[in-house]
């Protein structure tokens, strides 16, 4: 019996653990959460393969698909092009604001933001053009219910 349970101990360990590693391995990732409804919005992308997760007001929506090459060269550019590495975060607190943070993991681009403090006035044009084309991939890829 405690071989058993042993067994069953170690599966479900292992199971747990290989659900998380979507939310750990990823090149580019992005989320919102917060708010005072909080939400929790994430999309996580490796190679062409890109995961959606959304939970907000009780309801879960995930989806996984395909992103193009040409939406990946998209994003890339407007991280270029909109200086992604060199925008600076204010360091005011805020509270019950809906957070958005980017990390990009590999490339030109590698670096973390995070809107949790806002933007300094001057790269908040920068920052918007970026969350406008991750808002874009989102909204041409999945289909919300």
């Amino acid at each position: 019996m405690n071989k058993i349970l042993g067994i069953l101990f170690t599966v479900l360990v292992l199971v747990s653990c290989n659900s998380q590693k979507v939310y750990s391995d990823f090149d580019i990732s992005y989320s919102r959460s917060g708010g005072y409804a909080p939400m929790y919005e994430n999309l996580l992308i490796k190679g062409n393969n890109a995961h959606y997760s959304l939970e907000e007001a009780g309801k879960k929506y995930t989806h996984d698909f395909k992103i193009s090459d040409e939406d990946l060269k998209k994003l890339d550019q407007t991280l270029s092009q909109n200086n992604f590495r060199r925008i600076q975060e204010d360091h005011k607190k805020l509270y019950d604001h809906v957070t958005t943070s980017i990390n990009v993991k590999k490339g030109p681009n590698e670096g973390s933001k995070s809107d949790a403090s806002m933007m300094m006035p001057n790269f908040t044009t920068n920052w918007n053009n970026i969350l406008n084309v991750f808002q874009e991939v989102i909204n041409n890829n999945v289909k919300k219910q």
